[in-house]
């Protein structure tokens, strides 16, 4: 037997509680009313006799009969105990009848009464020759036909009807509190495993970021090496904020915007003057919350496929947060060979992550000019 809910068992205490209560209630009411009527127990303990009845039935149906059927699916379990009980009780209600009324004793012949309870003033009794030809005496078994009531009466029925309405209620009560417990086992289990996928996404964002860093410096070892030792120095304050606020649900979007900047002071590292880069990230926004490494894929994409070594090339990103709405837009332009590199997460992950982690309540718009390419991202802020 599962155990039921509070909210359950304070409905079924309410209902009965108010049964009971009726007949003190109305018998209340009625001696008030009408001062010739006396308070009598035993009219009110009589209707608790009848909902005692209805009471024990109830509870065995609660505990043993209606977890059958809403818990343990067993419905041919179920409608046969149901019918036995229903047999069962109409069995009782009929054997528990109220006592017959003795019959009436039988009334003197039509000429003795005529002869002895003449009333005064009143004129003779009719003769049997005197009679009309048409008047008969009806035979005597019809004046005083004893007919045994019926087995099966409406009081009877009725008991019977509201029985099966009562185990219907139970019945309804039980599998909305078993839906309800259902509904939330199924949002438990859908937030563990949004949990879970969006864990797994930032562990394949990470490696692929710091990836992307190491050739950055494995590039500007041979180059300049005081550069490099520069993005170490970069590098290490990116790490600290991957390892300290990576794994987090939200982190303050000051924190982000502080991260996306010193990633892009490392990729400058490795340009020259040729790559025109626009970062525009407000200041005033510590009162915001954002789920952490959310537009570093955009802004490695721009970096990777955005990136001419003999043409001049920009990269533009821009950021505005009004009304608790953030707008992120990360704009590019297109090297003639493409970056052929493998690897990474790709935008397929970063539309999955957004969709679990804001449904219905985001935008994305990719625009893949012959030129240019451009993200535009809108999410709400915490």
């Amino acid at each position: 037997m599962r155990h039921q809910s509070r909210q359950e068992n304070l409905i079924y205490l309410v209902v009965w509680g108010l049964l009971f209560a009726t007949p003190l209630l109305s018998l209340y009411v009625r001696t008030v009313g009408d001062e010739t009527v006396a308070f009598n127990w035993n009219e009110v303990f009589f209707v608790w006799k009848k909902f005692a009845i209805f009471l024990l039935l109830f509870l065995v149906h609660n505990f043993l009969l209606a977890p059958l059927l809403i818990y343990q699916h067993k419905r041919g379990v179920y409608l046969s105990v149901i019918a036995v009980v229903l047999a069962l009780f109409a069995v009782y209600q009929c054997s528990d009848r109220p006592e017959e009324k003795m019959p009436m004793e039988p009334r003197p012949p039509l000429m003795e009464r005529t002869e002895h309870h003449q009333p005064p003033f009143s004129e003779p009794p009719m003769r049997i020759d005197e009679r009309p030809p048409h008047f008969s005496e009806p035979p005597r078994h019809e004046m005083h036909r004893d007919t045994p009531p019926p087995f099966v009466g409406e009081r009877n029925i009725l008991a019977i009807v509201l029985l099966l309405l009562m185990f219907g209620a139970n019945l309804g009560v039980k599998a909305y509190f078993r839906s309800r417990d259902d509904r939330k086992k199924l949002a438990e289990l859908e937030k563990q495993n949004l949990e879970q996928q969006l864990e797994y996404l930032r562990y394949q964002i990470n490696p692929h970021f710091f990836m992307n860093t190491l050739n950055n410096i494995h590039a500007l070892v041979d180059i300049d090496p005081a550069k490099a030792q520069e993005t170490i120095v970069e590098l290490s304050k990116m790490m600290r904020f991957v390892l300290y606020e990576g794994d987090k649900q939200m982190v303050p979007l000051s924190r982000e915007f502080d991260f996306i900047r010193t990633y892009i002071k490392l990729m400058q590292l490795r340009y020259t003057d040729k790559v025109k880069i626009t970062v525009d990230l407000p200041d005033n926004v510590s009162d915001k919350n954002i789920p952490p490494l959310l537009f570093i894929s955009f802004i490695e994409n721009a970096f990777k496929h955005g990136v001419s070594y003999q043409h001049e090339s920009f990269i533009e990103v821009k950021v505005n947060v009004e009304d608790n709405r953030l707008h992120f837009l990360c704009r590019n332009s297109k090297a003639e060979i493409p970056n052929q590199e493998k690897g990474g997460v790709g935008l397929a992950n970063v539309r999955k992550r957004l969709r679990l982690l804001y449904e219905n309540h985001y935008t994305l718009s990719i625009h893949d000019d012959a030129d240019r390419y451009s993200v535009e991202l809108n999410i709400p802020l915490s």
